[in-house]
């Protein structure tokens, strides 16, 4: 397969399965594409996936603070008690001299969770009121290139099993901050799975982006 020129590669999509260049074709609202080598699932038309796509992002933005804001849990080992946040946690790594860790735990599992729903958002409202073209590009790209590293929901399996070992040590008491996370997590692990980066990239080529008319110079 020959390309004349590199804006011919926008009707081209790569299979996330078997890795095979496929050509995009128009489907309708509701409908899926699937792979012709792999039979894997290209990319689906969903006209209501901005908005679906913005108000999950805008939810799991509120539990992401609420996670951060109030302690995940107390534990109670021989009357000493002590509560542990989610910045209490990446602190004491600091605090202990593990600053490679502490860094890689910034931001894994704060800075680039964060960063991946404030794109969402920023993005999906920008799709849904038809503006920023150029903007809209950029951020996608910038999704594409973070999303992998979000690891949130690996903080989250570690907690649990931290859990089942400081059981046996002393009492533990779930803060509000513990469900918080459980929800941003679940919600994070939806928006990743389920909304894919080359459906946001159709959905924005079927937009007619408002431009504002250049003035005439007098």
């Amino acid at each position: 397969m020959k390309l004349e020129n590199e804006d011919e590669l926008d009707n081209y999509i790569i299979c996330h399965r078997c890795f095979t260049l496929q050509e995009e074709h128009p489907i309708k609202d509701g409908n899926k594409a699937f792979c012709a080598t792999c039979d894997g699932l290209l990319y689906r038309y969903d006209s209501k996936l901005i908005d679906h796509a913005l108000a999950w992002s805008i939810t799991g933005l509120i539990f992401f603070v609420l996670a951060n804001a109030f302690p995940l849990m107390m534990i109670d080992i021989l009357g000493s008690e002590q509560f542990i946040t989610l910045p209490k946690t990446v602190l004491s790594l600091f605090d202990n001299g593990f600053y490679l860790v502490g860094f890689l735990c910034l931001f894994l599992i704060f800075i680039f969770p964060l960063m991946i729903f404030l794109i969402n958002i920023v993005l999906f409202t920008l799709l849904k009121f038809k503006k920023g073209e150029q903007l809209t590009k950029e951020l996608l790209i910038l999704l594409s290139h973070i999303t992998p590293w979000s690891m949130a929901d690996i903080f989250f399996i570690s907690l649990l099993v931290a859990l089942v070992k400081l059981i046996a040590f002393g009492q533990i008491h779930i803060g509000i901050s513990f469900w918080a996370l459980m929800a941003f997590v679940m919600i994070d692990i939806y928006i990743t799975k389920s909304i894919r980066i080359p459906e946001i990239w159709i959905l924005r080529k079927k937009i007619d982006f408002k431009t504002k008319p250049m003035k005439e110079i007098a």
